[in-house]
């Protein structure tokens, strides 16, 4: 697992799949920052994982400060299903 901002809004949801380093992962959680007094453009703070660690996300069995963060813009996420 690790934790993914994204600058901007590709249209992704909770439980869309994107295609990140080259893997499948799967957004478990997504939340919006920015849209009152943020930066021009809103971030989507992401946690993703692939689907073998969704029982670990969904027990809380990680500690979300640890998790390795990454930050992307919008146009560069490759997105396979949005989970509209």
């Amino acid at each position: 697992m690790k934790r993914l901002i994204i600058h901007g809004d590709p249209g992704i949801r909770d439980d869309a799949i994107i295609n990140y380093d080259d893997v499948e992962q799967v957004c478990f959680s997504i939340t919006r920052q920015g849209d009152w007094h943020g930066p021009d453009e809103p971030q989507l703070w992401c946690v993703i994982g692939t689907e073998d660690e969704r029982e670990d996300f969904d027990r809380r069995n990680y500690v979300p400060h640890w998790l390795d963060t990454d930050a992307i813009d919008a146009e560069d996420v490759d997105v396979v299903d949005s989970a509209n």
